[in-house]
């Protein structure tokens, strides 16, 4: 349930903050305001009158437009076909180019004049910055004149100058009459941009404030709550030896001197806002994201990671974030995605044996309490969390000595994630060492011995003992320090 009875309201001419923790309904309640997720009940007022909404075209008729957190572009179009889809300029009933690359031209002039530079509008998509993608993104939205806009992390992969011109863009906006809907995790921007606030937590409103008269302790006493340490369902482990050292690496233009170790029998977690390098630097370690630089040891040895054969080779493994694109051969049995990845392990002269597949296949199964009717059963016709158990349980076969987990959880059911956890212990037991990425707090509390919290692809803080809980959890991902540990009360400054 992302939202549970959730209250909102904004007035004409406003800046207001959507705010709340990772998996608050912040983006589902922009999606249900823009006619993109149906609410299951409740119901949505324009200038005081309820309105019937069956898809975002009723909400662009009403002036409504939004910029997603996810890009809506078509890479392979240009930028001004972008801007301009769905409601082209036509001449005879044929698309007016000519018109169109004008009017892109004039929605981009003020990030032109802002950033001293022109974007260019026959330029195709895809061949674009981020950052440049998500001015293309904006345009799009003001493409539609709206008179409520919805920015959605829209600052997340600009610079300091293409904030700054955003900014202008919006306070010329709001003095126009023009309420523009601001959700953010960066309370600075927050606090220079925006009015008001109105704070959910885990689907419900929590409070609306006044930013003038609030501050950023406050905000984060509203978002975090009273909240208790949950139980632990891994121990903490005496220090193991090292068995993945990682020194000063990059990767892409996301990660940047990312340095860590992992101990054998130990559970680090990725903390911080979704979409801060997690992932990536997960794909990284595995071999599935280019590197730039840096250093990976494994036992205490470099290991030149280039591709995830190699990672495998040295005995690191990724359960990774999406499942059923890269974790799973779908169309194929339940056998054959289990024992695919340690082939080689059982393989005689280079021959398999039909046997010895089956019975290391039935004891992965057996062990993760899979259910399924027959092991020649496809993959595809299983549960979302039997799926996941088969994308762990193939590992296992491997005798892995780091375990990299991508959200695991994501979609399984409590049981079932009890059952994951279960797993992880008994690996930990084995001298596993384990690097998870959750966007469950609660996760990462119950699980993790530490958690390495990123920003912008970067390490900004470790939390273990009594100060890994909610509050530092959500205030180092913010950037916000707070003065008490295990409290969100005294004095909070912004992180540097």
């Amino acid at each position: 349930m992302a939202l549970n009875g959730a209250n909102f309201a904004c007035a004409p001419g406003e800046v207001h903050a959507l705010l709340g923790a990772n998996g608050s309904g912040k983006s589902t309640l922009a999606k249900i305001i823009t006619g993109v997720v149906a609410p299951d009940a409740g119901e949505i007022r324009v200038d005081g009158q309820t309105v019937t909404v069956s898809g975002p075209a009723d909400m662009y008729r009403l002036g409504i437009a939004s910029v997603y957190q996810e890009l809506s572009l078509i890479p392979q179009l240009s930028v001004a076909e972008n801007i301009l889809l769905g409601h082209e300029a036509t001449r005879a009933c044929l698309i007016d180019n000519r018109a169109i690359w004008a009017q892109a031209a004039r929605l981009l002039e003020h990030f032109s004049r802002s950033l001293g530079r022109s974007l260019p509008i026959h330029a195709v998509v895809e061949e674009l910055s981020p950052a440049e993608q998500q001015l293309v993104e904006i345009a799009k939205a003001l493409s539609r004149s709206p008179r409520l806009l919805i920015l959605d992390e829209a600052t997340a992969s600009l610079h300091s100058r293409e904030v700054e011109a955003l900014f202008e863009l919006v306070r010329g906006l709001k003095d126009k009459g023009c309420t523009v809907i601001f959700i953010s995790h960066r309370m600075e921007e927050v606090f220079r941009l925006c009015d008001r606030a109105t704070v959910l937590r885990n689907g419900q409103t929590v409070a609306t404030v006044d930013l003038k008269t609030t501050s950023p302790d406050e905000l984060l006493q509203l978002m975090v709550g009273e909240t208790e340490r949950p139980e632990r369902v891994h121990k903490e482990v005496s220090p193991g030896r090292v068995v993945l050292k990682v020194e000063k690496l990059r990767a892409g233009r996301v990660l940047r001197e990312v340095s860590f170790t992992v101990r054998a029998g130990e559970v680090v977690g990725l903390g911080g806002l979704q979409g801060q390098g997690q992932s990536e630097l997960l794909k990284a370690v595995f071999g599935a994201y280019p590197l730039e630089s840096g250093l990976i040891e494994i036992e205490g040895r470099r290991a030149r990671i280039r591709r995830p054969a190699d990672a495998i080779r040295a005995g690191v493994v990724l359960v990774p974030g999406n499942r059923a694109h890269e974790g799973l051969c779908l169309p194929r049995s339940t056998f054959e995605n289990t024992t695919l990845p340690s082939l080689e392990h059982r393989s005689r002269c280079g021959l398999l044996s039909a046997s010895r597949e089956r019975r290391a296949a039935n004891e992965v199964i057996q062990r993760l309490e899979v259910k399924v009717a027959d092991i020649y059963q496809p993959v595809s016709t299983l549960s979302g969390g039997n799926q996941q158990k088969v994308v762990i349980g193939k590992w296992l076969l491997n005798n892995p000595k780091v375990l990299l987990m991508d959200d695991p959880t994501k979609g399984v059911d409590v049981r079932t994630r009890l059952e994951l956890y279960r797993v992880i212990k008994e690996l930990c037991s084995r001298d596993v060492g384990v690097l998870i990425n959750s966007t469950d707090n609660a996760e990462l509390l119950a699980v993790c011995d530490r958690v390495l919290v990123l920003y912008e692809g970067q390490i900004v803080d470790e939390l273990t003992g009594d100060d890994l809980n909610e509050a530092n959890l959500v205030a180092a991902g913010l950037r916000m320090t707070a003065s008490a540990h295990n409290s969100t009360r005294g004095e909070t400054t912004w992180g540097e």
